[in-house]
Protein backbone atom coordinates (compact mmCIF):
# COMPACT_ATOMS: atom_id res chain seq x y z
CA UNK A 1 0.00 0.00 0.00
CA UNK A 2 1.29 3.66 -0.63
CA UNK A 3 1.12 5.92 2.03
CA UNK A 4 -2.30 7.83 1.62
CA UNK A 5 -4.06 4.31 1.22
CA UNK A 6 -1.75 3.29 4.66
CA UNK A 7 -3.50 6.66 6.05
CA UNK A 8 -6.92 5.73 4.73
CA UNK A 9 -6.91 2.43 6.26
CA UNK A 10 -5.72 4.28 9.97
CA UNK A 11 -8.59 6.99 9.77
CA UNK A 12 -10.83 3.33 8.85
CA UNK A 13 -9.61 1.09 11.98
CA UNK A 14 -9.18 4.55 14.75
CA UNK A 15 -11.35 7.24 13.20
CA UNK A 16 -13.30 6.94 16.65
CA UNK A 17 -9.78 7.47 18.44
CA UNK A 18 -8.60 10.33 16.05
CA UNK A 19 -12.40 12.11 16.50
CA UNK A 20 -11.82 11.90 20.75
CA UNK A 21 -8.18 12.97 20.11
CA UNK A 22 -9.51 16.14 18.09
CA UNK A 23 -12.34 16.94 20.30
CA UNK A 24 -9.36 16.39 23.51
CA UNK A 25 -7.41 18.77 21.58
CA UNK A 26 -10.22 21.72 20.96
CA UNK A 27 -11.02 22.08 24.31
CA UNK A 28 -8.25 22.03 25.89
CA UNK A 29 -6.29 24.68 23.38
CA UNK A 30 -9.15 26.74 23.48
CA UNK A 31 -10.31 26.81 26.78
CA UNK A 32 -7.66 28.45 28.41
CA UNK A 33 -7.81 31.14 26.11
CA UNK A 34 -11.19 31.99 26.46
CA UNK A 35 -10.22 32.16 30.41
CA UNK A 36 -7.33 33.95 29.67
CA UNK A 37 -9.11 36.58 27.11
CA UNK A 38 -11.29 37.49 30.02
CA UNK A 39 -9.36 37.75 32.60
CA UNK A 40 -6.42 40.01 30.66
CA UNK A 41 -9.57 42.59 30.29
CA UNK A 42 -8.88 44.23 33.83
CA UNK A 43 -5.49 43.03 33.90
CA UNK A 44 -4.59 45.28 30.66
CA UNK A 45 -7.02 47.72 31.70
CA UNK A 46 -5.36 47.97 35.46
CA UNK A 47 -1.62 48.28 33.81
CA UNK A 48 -2.56 51.13 31.34
CA UNK A 49 -4.73 52.91 34.33
CA UNK A 50 -2.08 52.44 37.09
CA UNK A 51 1.17 52.89 35.95
CA UNK A 52 3.07 51.63 39.04
CA UNK A 53 2.20 48.04 38.13
CA UNK A 54 3.26 48.36 34.95
CA UNK A 55 6.62 46.88 35.26
CA UNK A 56 5.83 44.34 38.09
CA UNK A 57 2.83 42.92 35.58
CA UNK A 58 4.64 42.58 32.46
CA UNK A 59 8.28 41.34 34.03
CA UNK A 60 6.25 38.30 35.57
CA UNK A 61 3.78 38.33 32.15
CA UNK A 62 7.30 37.58 30.81
CA UNK A 63 8.53 34.92 33.04
CA UNK A 64 5.84 33.03 32.82
CA UNK A 65 6.48 32.95 28.95
CA UNK A 66 9.64 31.35 29.00
CA UNK A 67 8.79 28.47 31.52
CA UNK A 68 9.42 25.60 29.26
CA UNK A 69 5.95 24.15 28.92
CA UNK A 70 6.78 20.83 29.77
CA UNK A 71 8.35 21.70 33.01
CA UNK A 72 5.27 23.93 34.14
CA UNK A 73 2.52 20.68 33.19
CA UNK A 74 5.04 18.48 35.77
CA UNK A 75 5.30 21.62 38.42
CA UNK A 76 1.73 22.19 38.68
CA UNK A 77 0.27 18.90 39.83
CA UNK A 78 2.48 19.57 43.15
CA UNK A 79 1.02 22.76 43.44
CA UNK A 80 -2.63 22.10 42.50
CA UNK A 81 -2.59 18.52 44.19
CA UNK A 82 -4.16 17.29 41.24
CA UNK A 83 -3.12 14.17 39.36
CA UNK A 84 -0.10 14.49 37.28
CA UNK A 85 -2.90 13.03 34.25
CA UNK A 86 -5.63 15.87 35.40
CA UNK A 87 -6.64 17.96 32.48
CA UNK A 88 -6.78 20.69 34.89
CA UNK A 89 -3.15 20.61 34.91
CA UNK A 90 -3.21 21.48 31.04
CA UNK A 91 -5.85 23.78 31.16
CA UNK A 92 -4.12 25.81 34.17
CA UNK A 93 -0.83 26.17 32.63
CA UNK A 94 -2.05 27.39 28.69
CA UNK A 95 -4.35 29.98 30.45
CA UNK A 96 -0.68 31.11 32.48
CA UNK A 97 0.69 31.15 28.99
CA UNK A 98 -2.17 33.13 26.71
CA UNK A 99 -2.76 35.50 30.08
CA UNK A 100 1.34 36.11 29.98
CA UNK A 101 0.86 36.74 26.00
CA UNK A 102 -3.03 38.81 26.39
CA UNK A 103 -2.15 41.07 29.04
CA UNK A 104 0.75 42.67 26.91
CA UNK A 105 -1.21 42.60 23.97
CA UNK A 106 -4.70 44.51 25.55
CA UNK A 107 -2.14 47.08 27.16
CA UNK A 108 -0.61 48.24 23.92
CA UNK A 109 -3.93 48.21 22.57
CA UNK A 110 -5.23 50.47 25.15
CA UNK A 111 -2.20 52.78 24.63
CA UNK A 112 -2.55 52.99 20.99
CA UNK A 113 -5.97 54.63 21.22
CA UNK A 114 -5.24 58.30 20.13
CA UNK A 115 -5.80 60.53 23.78
CA UNK A 116 -7.73 63.39 22.00
CA UNK A 117 -10.66 60.63 21.54
CA UNK A 118 -10.55 59.44 24.84
CA UNK A 119 -10.81 63.54 25.95
CA UNK A 120 -13.12 64.05 23.62
CA UNK A 121 -15.53 61.20 25.10
CA UNK A 122 -14.56 62.45 28.17
CA UNK A 123 -15.77 65.93 27.79
CA UNK A 124 -19.04 64.61 25.86
CA UNK A 125 -20.16 63.35 29.54
CA UNK A 126 -18.91 59.70 29.27
CA UNK A 127 -18.12 58.13 32.55
CA UNK A 128 -15.18 55.57 32.89
CA UNK A 129 -17.10 52.36 32.98
CA UNK A 130 -19.09 53.74 29.49
CA UNK A 131 -16.18 54.91 27.66
CA UNK A 132 -14.56 51.58 28.27
CA UNK A 133 -17.16 49.57 26.59
CA UNK A 134 -17.72 52.03 24.01
CA UNK A 135 -15.08 53.77 23.40
CA UNK A 136 -11.62 52.42 24.58
CA UNK A 137 -12.35 48.58 23.71
CA UNK A 138 -13.72 48.85 20.71
CA UNK A 139 -11.10 50.87 19.50
CA UNK A 140 -8.50 48.88 21.13
CA UNK A 141 -9.52 45.58 19.81
CA UNK A 142 -7.68 45.56 16.69
CA UNK A 143 -4.71 45.58 18.49
CA UNK A 144 -6.25 43.14 21.33
CA UNK A 145 -7.80 40.41 18.74
CA UNK A 146 -4.30 40.04 16.95
CA UNK A 147 -2.57 38.63 20.49
CA UNK A 148 -5.77 36.34 20.56
CA UNK A 149 -4.98 34.97 16.92
CA UNK A 150 -1.32 34.59 18.49
CA UNK A 151 -2.22 32.67 21.60
CA UNK A 152 -4.87 30.67 20.32
CA UNK A 153 -2.33 29.55 17.07
CA UNK A 154 0.28 29.03 20.18
CA UNK A 155 -1.96 27.02 22.92
CA UNK A 156 -2.82 24.47 19.68
CA UNK A 157 0.09 23.56 19.26
CA UNK A 158 1.76 23.44 23.10
CA UNK A 159 -1.57 21.15 23.40
CA UNK A 160 0.28 18.41 21.97
CA UNK A 161 2.78 18.52 24.25
CA UNK A 162 0.35 17.21 27.03
CA UNK A 163 0.15 13.62 25.16
CA UNK A 164 4.28 13.04 26.53
CA UNK A 165 2.74 13.05 30.13
CA UNK A 166 -0.28 10.92 28.82
CA UNK A 167 -3.14 13.59 28.63
CA UNK A 168 -5.38 13.55 25.65
CA UNK A 169 -5.16 15.46 22.36
CA UNK A 170 -3.83 14.95 18.57
CA UNK A 171 -0.49 14.75 20.74
CA UNK A 172 -0.92 10.92 21.34
CA UNK A 173 -1.45 10.22 17.60
CA UNK A 174 2.68 11.69 17.79
CA UNK A 175 3.49 9.66 20.57
CA UNK A 176 1.72 6.32 19.79
CA UNK A 177 3.10 6.56 16.01
CA UNK A 178 6.58 6.91 18.08
CA UNK A 179 5.74 4.07 20.46
CA UNK A 180 4.91 1.53 17.49
CA UNK A 181 7.37 2.33 15.17
CA UNK A 182 4.84 3.51 12.85
CA UNK A 183 5.99 6.72 12.08
CA UNK A 184 3.82 7.63 8.67
CA UNK A 185 -0.06 7.74 9.11
CA UNK A 186 -1.00 8.63 12.82
CA UNK A 187 2.05 11.54 12.53
CA UNK A 188 0.63 12.60 9.60
CA UNK A 189 -2.93 13.09 10.70
CA UNK A 190 -2.33 14.16 13.92
CA UNK A 191 -0.07 16.72 12.14
CA UNK A 192 -2.87 17.84 9.34
CA UNK A 193 -5.39 18.36 11.98
CA UNK A 194 -2.98 20.50 14.31
CA UNK A 195 -2.41 22.77 11.25
CA UNK A 196 -6.09 22.60 9.63
CA UNK A 197 -7.46 23.38 13.71
CA UNK A 198 -5.18 26.58 13.84
CA UNK A 199 -5.95 27.97 10.60
CA UNK A 200 -9.88 27.59 11.33
CA UNK A 201 -9.50 29.25 14.62
CA UNK A 202 -7.36 31.63 12.99
CA UNK A 203 -9.70 32.35 9.82
CA UNK A 204 -12.90 32.44 12.62
CA UNK A 205 -11.17 35.42 15.17
CA UNK A 206 -10.25 37.69 11.61
CA UNK A 207 -14.14 37.25 10.56
CA UNK A 208 -15.13 37.86 14.29
CA UNK A 209 -12.65 41.19 14.05
CA UNK A 210 -14.00 41.95 10.50
CA UNK A 211 -17.40 42.01 12.01
CA UNK A 212 -17.11 43.94 15.25
CA UNK A 213 -14.24 46.71 13.77
CA UNK A 214 -15.86 47.62 10.60
CA UNK A 215 -14.28 50.75 10.43
CA UNK A 216 -10.79 49.42 9.87
CA UNK A 217 -12.24 47.59 6.94
CA UNK A 218 -13.34 50.76 5.85
CA UNK A 219 -10.26 52.36 6.21
CA UNK A 220 -7.64 49.56 4.41
CA UNK A 221 -10.55 49.89 1.18
CA UNK A 222 -8.74 53.40 0.68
Amino acid sequence: MNFFEDVREYLRVNHEAVVQSLLDHIWLALLPVGIAFVLSLPIGWAVSRFGWIRHPVLTLSSIIYTIPSLALLLLLPGILHTSILDPLNVVVALSLYSLALLVRTVVDGLESIDDQIVQAATAMGYRPARRWFTVDLPLALPVILSGLRVATVANISMVSVAALIGIGGLGQLFTRGFQLGFYGPPIAIGLVLCVALALLADTIIVLFQRLVTPWTRAGSSR
